[in-house]
């Protein structure tokens, strides 16, 4: 009986380390996500661009209607500073969708946005409503950051 007792153990610890994860709860989780993209909408009404920029992973890629795709915190951060001085800047965004892999790593929401931005060409305030799809990874720390931000627009654009 004694030399079974280091196999058992050998192969219950075989089986803890391989086949036990944790499951995932995907309505908390749905709830956490909601979660951060309210702080995230709450830090782009303060103009707190800093905390805004922060909600996106290092190698996020943001899409954006009528431009090339934004790759990089530090690109995303340059796309953000004509937003910095303009006053007449404000975005909302709601999910109305989300989905949490089994895994529990990766997720994404869908839902509807609006934006009010000057024109830097014309001075004039536009405005634009859509839909969205951002794609969110889970860091170490376990916070979920934006890694692919992409919205359409539902706004016919002007005719050449």
């Amino acid at each position: 009986m004694r030399r079974f007792i280091p196999a058992g153990a050998a192969i219950l610890l075989v089986v803890l380390m391989t086949g036990c994860k944790p499951s995932v709860n995907s309505d908390s989780e749905a709830k956490s996500l909601q979660a951060v993209e309210a702080q995230w909408e709450q830090d782009f009404a303060a103009k707190d661009f800093d905390k805004a920029l922060a909600h996106y992973t290092d190698d996020a890629v943001m899409m954006v209607p009528g431009a090339p795709p934004v790759v990089g915190k530090p690109a995303i951060e340059a796309a953000f500073k004509p937003l910095r001085s303009d006053p007449d800047f404000k975005i909302t965004f709601h999910s109305d969708r989300v989905v949490v892999s089994s895994s529990g790593d990766l997720a994404y929401t869908q839902g509807a946005y609006t934006t009010a931005m000057t024109d830097q060409k014309t001075g004039q305030v536009v405005h634009d409503h859509g839909s969205y799809i951002t794609t969110f990874r889970r860091q170490t720390d376990g916070s979920w950051k934006a890694s692919s931000d992409i919205s359409d627009s539902e706004v016919a654009r002007p005719q050449p």
